[in-house]
């Protein structure tokens, strides 16, 4: 199966979502989409008849019955948007005991990433900077102003914790097909906690504008299998 992990030309809509996060905001968009056009259905009906039907006019202007239906109906719609978005919010929010944690730093005009739980072989904690690779670099297959020289590494069905922070301005750290976002802000630790549920290779761009190349600062993830993992960690040993 071929999933739509990254940006492509003429595309429109959500891309495949491939943690708990991004499914929720997919099936929330969906059910008020729902709501939108039933609304949008009820007020067309209105406006129509209202033009077409001359005798419409006088009871949709002194009627207490649809008076008491355009009052209630709002309301209700409104509740059943705003609960589920809600309860989204709080669980997006939430985050589970965190068997792995990274910290990302952002930076004019790259990533650095820090895998704060392991060491690598000159006894300091596992770091490296990700650049975006130059249009010249590419090779073929690669996205160009997406691909980057060395992608943050996650496994997958695992609790991951991301703590965002910033060296210099204000970034932002997004990517799509993980629903997840945060801010970058210089003396402050942002974090947000995600499961991802299937292999690939997920990018995202910094989403705050921070500079003259904002945008050529790009993420790249590549989530993997657990033993890809270890070996992704023993190679910096």
């Amino acid at each position: 199966m071929v999933y739509a992990d990254f940006a492509a030309n003429w595309s429109y809509g959500f891309q495949d979502p491939a943690s708990p996060n991004m499914l929720g905001i997919i099936e929330l968009h969906d059910a008020i989409i729902f709501y939108l056009i039933v609304v949008l259905t009820v007020v067309s009906w209105f406006f129509v008849s209202s033009l077409t039907q001359k005798d419409f006019l006088p009871h949709l202007r002194h009627g207490d019955q649809i008076e008491l239906a355009w009052t209630i109906a709002p309301a209700l719609i409104l509740w059943a948007i705003g609960i589920p978005s809600l309860i989204l919010l709080y669980v997006m929010d939430e985050i589970l005991d965190a068997e792995v944690t990274v910290k990302v730093t952002g930076n004019q005009w790259y990533w650095n990433y820090e895998y704060s739980d392991y060491i690598d072989n000159l006894g300091e904690h596992i770091n490296f900077d990700s650049f975006l690779v130059q249009d010249e670099d590419l090779e073929l297959g690669d996205h160009r102003l997406l691909t980057v020289d060395n992608y943050m590494v996650l496994p997958v069905n695992t609790s991951v914790r991301v703590l965002v922070t910033s060296n210099d301005v204000l970034h932002s750290f997004a990517i799509p097909s993980l629903g997840i976002k945060a801010d970058a802000i210089p003396g402050r630790l942002n974090s947000m906690g995600f499961v991802i549920t299937r292999p690939s290779t997920f990018y995202g761009q910094c989403s705050e504008l921070c500079g003259v190349l904002h945008g050529f600062m790009p993420i790249g993830l590549h989530a993997v299998n657990l033993n890809s993992y270890v070996n992704f960690l023993n190679s910096f040993r």
